[in-house]
């Protein structure tokens, strides 16, 4: 292994110990990386996970149900402006159809996923929810719908929502900029989020790799 390599080897031990780096040192790292480099990290990550969460494999049953939007993300395929997006919302009997043979199939979480569509009111996803956990109580049901107020996600919560996904997608405010419509910021994106927290969800975020305009 020549010195760079040796170099960001010393990086990524770093960030197996301590957990971060330096903005600096982040960009050295992502920009020097080789196939030689990248294996040695999977086999630190491989490690990280195997201690919390054994060789189990966790599987979650996505349900597609509306591709109808409101917003306007430069990145999304099913943006409002994509006049090429085949659009469909699948009604409550559809749903419960994809829950049963997801059930049968051995799915213990159900995550309905779709768009921002005003289409579905709180009235249509609570009871969405309620139902699917009235014929299946020991499911979980995972909802990725959007930006939310702090009421509407309460209510979603007490109709029986166990966890909500909604990725941050990047933390760099000028990147959030150039991704999104205007109407949209990443400091409500980041208060959704804490608002889930706060109410008890499981919270799942997450940022893009490879996103228009990303650097290093």
């Amino acid at each position: 292994m020549n010195e760079t390599n040796l170099s960001l080897k010393y990086l990524i031990d770093q960030l197996h110990k301590e957990q971060t780096l330096t903005k600096e040192e982040w960009i050295t790292l992502i920009e020097g990386h080789t196939p030689e480099l990248s294996e040695y990290l999977f086999s630190l990550a491989r490690e990280e996970r195997h201690r919390y969460y054994g060789h189990d494999v966790y599987v979650r049953g996505l349900i597609e149900f509306t591709n109808y939007c409101k917003n306007n993300c430069y990145y999304c395929g099913i943006r409002c402006s994509n006049t090429d997006a085949d659009r469909y919302r699948l009604s409550l009997e559809q749903i419960l159809s994809c829950c049963e043979t997801g059930w049968n199939l051995g799915f213990r979480t159900f995550v309905l996923q779709g768009g921002e569509d005003p289409h579905f009111t709180d009235e249509h996803i609570c009871q969405i929810v309620r139902t699917i956990k009235e014929i299946y109580p020991d499911c979980a049901v995972t909802l990725s719908i959007g930006e939310k107020s702090e009421e509407s996600y309460q209510a979603y919560f007490n109709a029986g929502a166990d966890r909500y996904l909604l990725r941050h997608e990047t933390a760099d405010e000028d990147h959030y900029r150039k991704l999104h419509p205007e109407q949209m910021s990443l400091v409500f994106r980041k208060n959704c989020l804490k608002n889930l927290k706060k109410i008890g969800y499981q919270t799942g975020c997450g940022f893009m790799v490879g996103s228009p305009g990303q650097t290093a």
